[in-house]
């Protein structure tokens, strides 16, 4: 099965910077590339244009302009490598916080293109998969929390041991085939209801 090439947009308001990352794009296979030259509508258009990757040259940005694009790479869930000719610490972070998975001072040379795209792709793969576990991790943590409620309602409404408790919610679940977090939560929202 052949993969399906990778859809990369530039965005750069220089048209020479931008022929450079394309060059360097383009000298390593990358066929689906699009330059963006105008930001004034630049989240609408990513939206339309929809790439798998995102390349931000910026040269020489005021803070306003960081701003700007920091805010969009906040809500855009894709890698993000960015280009500056030179930054300060507080932009490093800022850029870092905003999602930016390669942030690049005076680097702009059509042979770094390709690794640092590369980087930027695993690290947003990586960050990504991290998000996801964290996740995972608090989902758990607040069944545990909902499971540990239900058990105590049931120890103290029918008298039953914590391990009875558990074991009630578990048949219960496999019962009406739901699962053991579903019927707990039921359980603590009806007695919830017939508080006092």
């Amino acid at each position: 099965m052949v993969a399906k090439p990778l859809s990369i947009l530039v965005i750069d308001e220089n048209g020479a910077r931008a022929s450079i990352i394309e060059a360097g794009l383009r000298g390593d296979g990358h066929d689906v590339v699009t330059i963006l030259s105008d930001v004034t509508r630049v989240a609408r258009q990513i939206t339309e244009i929809d790439p798998d990757v995102i390349v931000i040259d910026l040269g020489n940005p005021n803070r306003d302009m960081l701003e700007n694009m920091f805010q969009l790479t906040r809500a855009i869930k894709r890698p993000i490598a960015m280009f500056v000719d030179s930054s300060d610490k507080a932009a490093i972070e800022a850029a870092i916080d905003a999602g930016v998975s390669a942030y690049i001072v005076d680097g702009l040379r059509k042979e770094r293109v390709r690794p640092i795209l590369d980087m930027a792709i695993s690290r947003f793969n990586a960050f990504s998969r991290m998000e996801r576990e964290l996740e995972e991790a608090r989902s758990a943590l607040q069944d545990r929390k909902i499971i540990d409620r239900a058990k105590a309602i049931l120890m103290k409404s029918k008298g039953l041991s914590e391990d009875a408790a558990y074991q009630l919610l578990r048949k219960t679940a496999m019962n009406q085939n739901r699962k053991i977090s579903d019927i707990a939560q039921s359980l603590v929202t009806a007695s919830q209801l017939l508080e006092p």
